[in-house]
């Protein structure tokens, strides 16, 4: 339906919708999550807890600067490969690069709620009669030229918001990318950490082999100095030489695994794997301590749940779209310019010309496709509200995971050190034995095994408890020393 409308009349009404600010559908609010006081699992000794104990009320803060939280290791090697994560990581120039076509939909988006202005002009010629020529040919009979120069307005008042809304919501989603590469940097510095260390828990494990290897090497030149002087048999060798193969040939299988762990950090850092030698290095030092906080602070510090909390905010303003169609539209359209069929005369006064017009139209009947889509848009905000909720409850258990673990495998550690010294002292204990003749070569075979097996639980817990502090450290965000809002993220959303 279209009805013409006074246009004095109709610039009254926009005036007064506008001054009104009329808004159709329901205003975001944040949805609610319950956050306990604090986390369940508590932390190693070494570690450093928040003393706030209250949860407060959280403001995402994924657009903020993430802290070169590995630092915390004290490994130069480390620092330096994690910088060139954020700028040459692929997934993260492409997360950048998602966020700045998101960015610039917001401009386009607000760009609807100004007129638009268009020009065309035009020299025509026009003429009749059989010899009639077109064209600026002068020749021409009867040949009449007309030279125009129109303006051009037309504009779609946003009477009530959707075109603001579509703005929020183009904004939301702008955050929400915004917040995805904060997160895929967190990801993929986290991923790079756990490489790392895996890569030199490998060297550690193929330095106590490479000495355990010259161990047994002395105790088959040993056993065969003793075969020789007829005080032992050749079982005792073939079971030295038994020993001494088996540790050479699992010093050789490591290589497999730290050749993977070198290649997978290539990638993360943007190169080819032909192009990065990684020194090997061995782990000696236990995790650091990590400041951890509330758990409501995760609201603040994960970017994956203020991207999930900003899709809901980009979904609520769908609602208001959609309920906005079953009000009437507006549009006015107005034009100017000069037109003359004399090129002298073409920019003078009388020829100008003008006309204004509107036309509002409304829908009287979609058999319900509009109530259709009001409750597809407000299941699609249901389903960003279960997902953004799932997202906090999915963080607060990576938190208590890591927290266990990294308690676990504490005190684990301590166990498997008096392990260690233990079958440090049978090994001492039964080597004496059989140097005496009291004992045959079983008992040090035994003792040897079980030791390297110790020795390799404690080397393997090493690297586990810093890789379980990395993972720590991600599912915290990674964030928790920010205090400045990075301008490259910034977005804010210009209300008309």
């Amino acid at each position: 339906m279209k009805l013409s409308l006074n246009f004095s009349v109709m610039a009254l009404l926009v005036l007064l919708l506008a001054a009104s600010g009329c808004m159709i559908g329901p205003r975001y609010k944040r949805p609610e999550v319950v956050a306990p006081p604090t986390f369940k699992e508590q932390p190693p000794a070494n570690f450093r807890e928040a003393e706030a104990s209250e949860w407060k009320q959280s403001q995402p803060a994924d657009a903020y600067s993430k802290g070169r939280w590995w630092e915390l290791y004290n490994d130069v090697a480390l620092n330096a490969l994690e910088e060139q994560v954020n700028v040459s990581n692929q997934n993260v120039l492409q997360a950048e690069a998602q966020y700045r076509q998101a960015k610039a939909a917001v401009s386009v988006a607000r760009a609807a709620l100004l007129p638009i202005v268009t020009t065309a002009p035009a020299i025509t010629a026009a003429g009749s009669g059989s010899g009639t020529k077109t064209g600026n040919s002068s020749g021409a009979s009867g040949t009449q030229t007309t030279f125009s120069l129109p303006f051009n307005v037309a504009w779609e008042p946003d009477l009530w918001g959707s075109i603001r809304r579509g703005v929020t919501s183009a904004t939301a989603t702008a955050q929400s990318a915004a917040a995805n590469v904060g997160n895929a940097r967190l990801l993929y510095q986290a991923e790079l950490a756990k490489d790392y260390f895996g890569l030199h828990g490998n060297d550690s494990e193929a330095g106590l082999l490479t000495r355990t290897e010259a161990s047994y090497e002395e105790y088959l030149a040993l056993t065969k100095n003793r075969l020789s002087a007829g005080v032992a048999s050749d079982l005792d060798v073939a079971q030295a030489e038994t020993q001494l193969y088996q540790v050479q040939s699992q010093l050789i299988d490591l290589g497999v695994q730290r050749a993977a762990f070198e290649h997978a950090i290539a990638i993360l850092i943007g190169k080819a794997p032909a192009e990065l030698t990684i020194p090997p290095a061995i782990l000696n030092t236990p995790p650091p301590s990590i400041p951890l906080g509330v758990p409501s602070e995760l609201l603040e510090r994960r970017p994956d749940i203020a991207n999930a909390e900003r899709q809901v905010a980009a979904a609520n303003e769908q609602i208001g779209i959609a309920m906005a169609a079953f009000y009437p539209n507006l549009s006015l359209t107005g034009g100017a310019g000069l037109e003359s069929s004399s090129l002298a005369t073409w920019f003078t006064w009388p020829s100008r010309f003008w006309s204004v017009g509107s036309q509002l139209a409304a829908t009287l009947f979609d058999a319900g496709r509009r109530r259709g889509i009001v409750a597809e848009q407000r299941a699609s905000y249901d389903a960003t509200v279960a997902a953004y909720r799932g997202t906090v409850l999915t963080a607060m258990q990576q938190v208590e995971d890591d927290l266990a673990a990294l308690r676990i495998l504490a005190s684990e550690a301590k166990k498997v050190q008096q392990t260690v010294q233990s079958a440090q002292r049978t090994l001492d204990i039964s080597t004496a034995q059989y140097r005496a003749g009291t004992a045959s070569y079983l008992p040090v075979i035994t003792s040897q095994a079980t030791l390297l097996n110790a020795q390799v639980a404690e080397v393997n817990l090493l690297t586990r408890r810093l890789t379980a502090s990395a993972l720590l450290i991600e599912a915290l965000g990674g964030g928790w020393n920010v205090s400045q809002l990075s301008p490259g993220l910034a977005i804010t959303a210009r209300q008309p």
